[in-house]
């Protein structure tokens, strides 16, 4: 991961600003004795937000830059001059970013679309200043109220990338060399386990223009639920695509029993993925003859589409992106995207894996917080002027 710049998990610490003080302060002017209370009321604090942003497609922009602060509310002032609002503090994020609590595990929210801004923490609210209180028998309260405090949260920010077909497969299925063949993507490609370290996206051109996104996640080993291999780490980036591609090499012991393990890890990490549409390939179809693929098909599952390709040799691709296109298009394929829109249910982080996957990224280092006191005593000496206490005694 070191010669790339995917970053598809980070830990921030989050801030929002304080409420101004309200303002205690009686009015004084020529030929007005007795002027009553004009304080004003102080300002909000700013908010933390999240914000989907389709121009970013990691979350390297916020490896380095670990603190999101919004600033604090202004002070009241005097003639009930209220004070400034602070300014809120906007987290561009690319679409499919998911929220977490980072101390307990909370799902917190989930940002799809562009443009689409969630409150990750609300600003404190303003104080009243002492114009509010006054009445018929307290004429010249000499009190106002404090502004709310600020909130504070460290998130873990996890994305989840936005793609209509998933590839799934062991090492070295040829998932790498189909998007490739397919796409302008340009995957690493080599004769060894694990080539691929990080998820890869390309768009397939169909037939009339019409394209869909398909996206490669690292090899998937047997106990990949469990943590081995690569673990839980990119299974997450295929919860969100519309079918998945399960691929098996042609020249396997077994072909249905390695689409079983893969099915079973797939289930085991999340087993809303089962209700999936699927479609079997069997890649490197080079390697069989016609009477050896009749003699697979037998034992192949019946109840999802099968096709054999060669991503080397050209073969089937046009077949298979006909399959992948029909399969998305499908009535049911429709209704289960609305569906899962409208009723998708995100699951807490599990507590007993959160740290072994915060040391796996490179996030359990500890945050450095900024020290409140120095920046309050400043603020507190700037703002000694608001509280006027004159009386004509």
């Amino acid at each position: 991961m070191a010669e790339s710049n995917f970053v598809d998990y980070v830990k921030i610490y989050c801030r929002s600003g304080k409420g101004g003080r309200g303002s205690v302060h009686m009015h004084r002017a020529k030929y007005t004795p007795n002027g009553g209370p004009d304080g004003g009321d102080g300002g909000r604090g700013g908010h933390v937000i999240l914000r989907g942003n389709r121009n970013y497609w990691t979350l390297l922009h916020l490896r380095y830059d670990r603190h999101a602060f919004a600033t604090h509310g202004g002070n009241g002032s005097k003639n009930k001059s209220f004070g400034k609002d602070g300014e809120d503090k906007i987290i561009e994020v690319p679409c499919g970013t998911v929220a977490y609590n980072a101390e307990t595990g909370e799902y917190l929210c989930d940002i799809t679309e562009h443009g689409q801004e969630v409150v990750l923490l609300k600003g404190g609210r303003g104080g009243l200043g002492n114009w509010h209180f006054r009445t018929a028998t307290r004429q010249a309260p000499r009190f106002a109220q404090p502004g709310e405090p600020m909130q504070e949260l460290t998130v873990i920010l996890e994305l989840k990338m936005l793609a209509d077909v998933g590839l799934v497969g062991f090492p070295n299925a040829g998932k790498s060399t189909l998007l490739s063949s397919v796409s302008a993507a340009r995957p690493k490609i080599a004769n060894y386990p694990f080539t691929t370290l990080e998820p890869n996206l390309g768009i397939v051109s169909h037939r009339e223009g019409t394209s869909f996104v398909m996206a490669d996640i690292p090899g998937i080993i047997e106990g990949a639920s469990a943590g081995k291999g690569l673990g839980l780490r990119f299974l997450r980036h295929i919860e969100r695509n519309s079918l998945l591609l399960f691929m098996v090499p042609g020249d396997t012991d077994d072909i249905r029993k390695e689409y079983e393990i893969l099915l079973n890890e797939v289930g085991k990490f999340n087993p809303e993925l089962l209700e999936k549409q699927r479609v079997l390939a069997v890649t490197k179809n080079d390697l069989l003859d016609d009477e050896l693929q009749q003699m697979l098909s037998e034992d192949l599952p019946e109840d999802l589409p099968v096709i054999f390709i060669s991503a080397v040799a050209q073969r089937g691709l046009t077949e298979l992106k006909d399959i992948l296109w029909k399969a998305l298009n499908s009535e049911s394929n429709k209704l289960q995207a609305i569906t899962q829109q409208e009723t998708i249910v995100h699951r807490n982080k599990d507590l007993s894996k959160l740290q072994q996957e915060l040391e796996d990224m490179g996030e359990d280092e500890e945050i450095e917080f900024i020290d409140e006191e120095e920046i309050e005593d400043i603020e507190d000496i700037e703002e000694l002027d608001d509280f006027e206490y004159e009386d004509d005694e």
